[in-house]
């Protein structure tokens, strides 16, 4: 299957303070490790940002576009359109930079299940993770118009598109700890992060 890979690097790291892109978690920075993961697809990786994000040099890497926001201002789902915008490719890994223990395995699962849908994610009652999700450039149109209606709540897509939802079970195979999903905000995040990368070597 031909795809791409989004990044989306469009927060200001309000939370924190400073920029979360550059922190080390482990023997990488935050930005590198998501790339890592990325980079072992093997194909072009499309990093969405903000006119006023400043991001940290990427040397080491190959085949990365950069692209800015189509609709500033409008979160992750402005950045998720811009993404797909960009692509040229059916489907797509979409997921946030600053998720530092994404898992090569489910991210392959998601794809392989993905044909026929529109949008793989998690979701569980209200709990929905839309940005460690393979999107389909379908939900496009869907997108647009909820961003042209000022509607920016990314729950909103997944009712009008085909959506193939994860369950525990399948996550469990392959990530039992679910530290895919994990991402960081504040202090405490990022110190947890650092601690985990200490006690899970491998991860």
């Amino acid at each position: 299957m031909e795809i791409s890979c989004i990044a989306l690097a469009g927060g200001k790291s309000t939370r924190l303070g400073r920029n979360k892109l550059t922190e080390t978690i482990g023997d990488r920075t935050l930005l590198e490790r998501v790339l890592d993961t990325l980079s072992s697809f093997n194909s072009e990786i499309i990093i969405v940002t903000s006119a006023r994000s400043n991001l940290p040099d990427m040397i080491d890497y190959s085949n990365i576009r950069v692209v800015s926001d189509i609709y500033p201002g409008k979160g992750s789902l402005g950045g998720v359109y811009s993404g797909l915008f960009a692509s040229k490719t059916l489907h797509n890994i979409v997921v946030a930079c600053d998720m530092p223990f994404l898992h090569k395995g489910l991210i392959n699962y998601m794809l392989e299940i993905s044909k026929g849908y529109d949008l793989v994610a998690y979701r569980e009652g209200e709990r929905f993770e839309p940005l460690h999700a393979v999107y389909s450039r379908n939900c496009l149109a869907t997108i647009e118009l909820l961003l042209k209606r000022e509607n920016v709540r990314i729950i909103e897509i997944l009712s009008s598109v085909n959506v193939r939802y994860l369950t525990l079970e399948e996550i469990d195979r392959f990530d039992p700890l679910h530290l895919s999903f994990f991402n960081i905000n504040t202090e405490d995040e990022l110190r947890r992060a650092q601690e985990l990368a200490k006690d899970h070597e491998s991860i």
